[in-house]
This record gives structure tokens, sequence and C-alpha cells, in this order.
């Protein structure tokens, strides 16, 4: 006997279905584990390793305010006629600078761990010349906040730990790369917050958070290197 065609299709198009919708996370749980491993070269147990990505993926849609500022900006009078006149009323908003938890706080908290391994010379050199780096990199944009060249600072920083590192190139690299990113791009330019025309500004946010992101991967990669 030959089996039915109709059941035969029938089996097949669920398990088909099922496989397209399972593939996109199964294909995230493999990048997470690749770049789990490579930040284990840092130091980090895998375990550690990813479960600091999962915090950082996560912590990056957290901001966590620091400085609210009432902003009022006062009504203007118009014209209804020839004589007659009204005013608007004045509108009241808030300006708030937050720090992003997984772009700013978690790496940082990271690049203190690693100072324990990394010479504190190098590491402090480093994340001078990225501080200088950064600032000149950085530009202020209306409405958004503080964006920069998405590769310049990974590969930046992984040249400073190569030459300043030595064996401990990767550490040098990471906190680098991470302290003088934030300290460049994010504090030195504080001044500029209200001329952004941004409600909310945060530290190690979306114009700086992927860069740092970036720096860690890079920075990891360097002993296979």
């Amino acid at each position: 006997m030959h089996p039915d065609l109709g059941t035969v299709s029938m089996f097949f198009f669920p398990f088909w279905f099922l496989l397209l919708l399972l593939a996109p996370l199964w294909l995230m749980l493999i990048y997470f584990n690749l770049i789990a491993t490579s930040f284990a070269a840092l130091g980090l147990s895998p375990e550690a390793a990813f479960w600091l990505l999962v915090a950082v993926v996560l912590g990056s849609a957290v901001n966590i305010p620091i400085w609210r500022e009432r902003v009022v900006q006062p009504g203007r009078a118009r014209r209804l006629g020839f004589l007659l006149f009204y005013s608007e009323p004045p509108v009241v908003s808030e300006r708030v600078l937050a720090v992003n938890l997984g772009g700013a706080v978690i790496p940082v908290l990271l690049a203190l761990y690693l100072l324990q391994r990394a010479p504190l010379g190098p590491s402090l050199a480093g994340a001078a010349v990225m501080t200088v780096l950064a600032k000149a990199l950085a530009r202020p944009i209306y409405g958004r906040g503080i964006a920069m060249p998405l590769l310049l600072p990974p590969l930046a920083a992984a040249v400073l730990g190569i030459m300043l590192g030595g064996q401990n190139a990767a550490p040098v690299a990471y906190v680098s790369g991470v302290l003088g990113t934030l300290v460049g791009a994010d504090l030195l330019n504080l001044g500029r917050i209200r001329t952004l025309g941004a409600q909310v500004v945060s530290i190690g946010g979306a114009g700086v958070r992927d860069g740092i992101f970036l720096v860690g991967m890079v920075a990891a990669l360097i002993p296979a290197l």
C-alpha cells in the first residue's frame, strides 16, 4: 500500500513551519554562545561571560535617571484680527540625564574588575588617548544626543591594547576603550545637553553603546590574533 500523499504533506508542513519558527532562536543562541566564548578570553568563565552578555543586551533598554530639569517654554501672543489677541499657554516639559545600564554601568564595572589583571599605567594611558580620540570624534545630533563612528573606538582600543598591554593586551584594550569612550564622548559633552533638544540624554546610550559593545568584542578576540 502506498501512503496517502495528503497525510504526508500535512505531516511535513508543521515540521518545516516549526523549523522556520525556531531557526532564528537557534541562530541567536549560537551567536550568544560565540560572543560569550570570546568574552571568556578576558578572564571570565563561559557561564559568567554568557550572563554578562545577556545583562548587557537587556540592560541596554534600561536608563537610570540621575538628574532632572523642568523646562518651561513661555507662551506666545498671536493675533486673531485687527484688535484681538490671544496668548498661548506656556509649555512645561522635563529634561532628563540618565545612565544606560547596558551601555555604561555594566561595562564600567567590568572594566574596574579587569583592572585587577591589567597593568594600571598602560590602562590609564590608553584610556587617556581614547578620551582625546572619542572627544574629537563625538558629534552632537539635535533631538537624539551624542553620536560617534561605530568601528573606530574598538579598532583604536585594540591597537592601544596591543601597543601598551603586551601579554595583557585584551584587558588593557577593554579598559581603555570603555573608559575613554564614555569619558570623551559622553561626560565631556554634558555641557551640550541644553542644546541637543532631546528630552532624555543617556550616558552610554544609543549613540555610544554599540561602539562600547564592539570594544568588548574586539578586545576579547585579541588573544586569538
